[in-house]
């Protein structure tokens, strides 16, 4: 059977298709973002504690940071720990990219009798791959049947009636329901005990994990001494949420133009990555690394290389404020 690769496991290629030198009086590395900026385009990757629901949390890290707006990635009950995107202001946008990133996750199940090992571990592989799957009736979808993929599922341990295994899952997985149908596999019943989730996309837990104390701690320090250094220690460039998607590098001439909704067009790339297929997800970034624009693959990563004409992705989502970079093409007027 051919194996399943998580998201963060597809090793992808840089692809020079031609060479331009980046204008540095526009545009910021995303790290070097002047603060207001960092702060508006930024991420945090939050340790969500169990009891209050996502919205709460998220609700907390708003007025923590006095800012008007900012959304999470991927919902996690109430009594469920871990990872939770928490994207400020205008990097709310790059949360769909999410969508398509894959979830890791650490869970508790009780089994309600006594399995060997060696059957728990063969029923776990029969897992691995499709699975179709009906969300529970306490879903907030509704409840028809569909597919979604089990990149890896690892026995970690057993003790007694309870099994610890970890799973790498395609997003809008319900955890709860795979313990349910794992123990309707194995022939005894199972529930769901504890669940953590170890990563949402490019979001781990050695990516810069903070929790809401975290979050407090500096910035009441950033208020007190007005260093910047104290916002990095947990605020990340909304990029850093983007890294899994395939890439193509444009022109700073080509990025106006995209900032006001046009497709890509060929002579704007200067690079692309490997692995790109058509209705696949992409990134369109400046050369300074800044996310320009999410966009859908219309070509391959080959056929791309071949054309020197032509659209190779239509633009779905603008991320950059217009007129961050100058403005070269020309309106047709009729």
């Amino acid at each position: 059977m051919h194996k399943l690769l998580a998201p963060w496991q597809i090793e992808r290629k840089l692809i020079v298709k031609a060479e331009e030198e980046a204008d540095p009086r526009y545009g910021h590395r995303p790290n070097e973002r002047p603060i207001q900026d960092y702060i508006r385009f930024g991420i945090i990757n939050l340790d969500k504690p169990a009891g209050p629901s996502s919205h709460e949390v998220t609700a907390w890290a708003k007025r923590l940071l006095d800012i008007e707006r900012a959304g999470h990635g991927g919902t996690l009950d109430p009594k469920v720990t871990g990872i939770l995107p928490v994207a400020l202001q205008e990097a709310a946008k790059t949360l769909q990219a999410l969508l398509y990133s894959g979830k890791e996750y650490v869970c508790v199940t009780r089994l309600h009798a006594k399995v060997d090992e060696p059957k728990i571990q063969g029923v776990l592989n029969e897992f691995q791959g499709t699975i179709y799957q009906r969300p529970p009736i306490r879903a907030s979808v509704k409840r028809q049947l569909r597919t979604r993929k089990i990149y890896y599922l690892n026995l970690l341990e057993t003790n007694e009636r309870n099994i610890l295994f970890q799973v790498a899952c395609q997003a809008g997985t319900y955890i709860r329901k795979l313990s349910h149908d794992i123990g309707e596999a194995l022939g005894c019943g199972a529930h769901m005990q504890e669940l953590r989730r170890t990563r949402s996309g490019p979001l781990a837990e050695d990516t810069k994990l903070v929790t809401l104390h975290d979050v407090a701690y500096y910035q009441t320090k950033w208020k007190e001494t007005d260093n910047p250094e104290w916002l990095y220690n947990f605020i990340q460039p909304m990029e850093t949420a983007l890294q899994l998607l395939p890439k193509v590098t444009v022109r700073d001439s080509a990025v106006d133009a995209i900032c006001h909704g046009a497709n890509l067009a060929v002579p704007g790339i200067l690079n692309l990555e490997t692995n790109i297929r058509p209705n696949t997800m992409i990134l369109i970034q400046t050369q300074k690394s800044e996310a320009v624009a999410l966009a859908r693959a219309t070509k391959t990563t080959n056929e791309i290389l071949k054309m020197r004409h032509g659209i190779i992705a239509k633009t779905e989502r603008v991320l950059m404020p217009r007129g961050t970079y100058p403005k070269t093409w020309r309106t047709t007027k009729v």
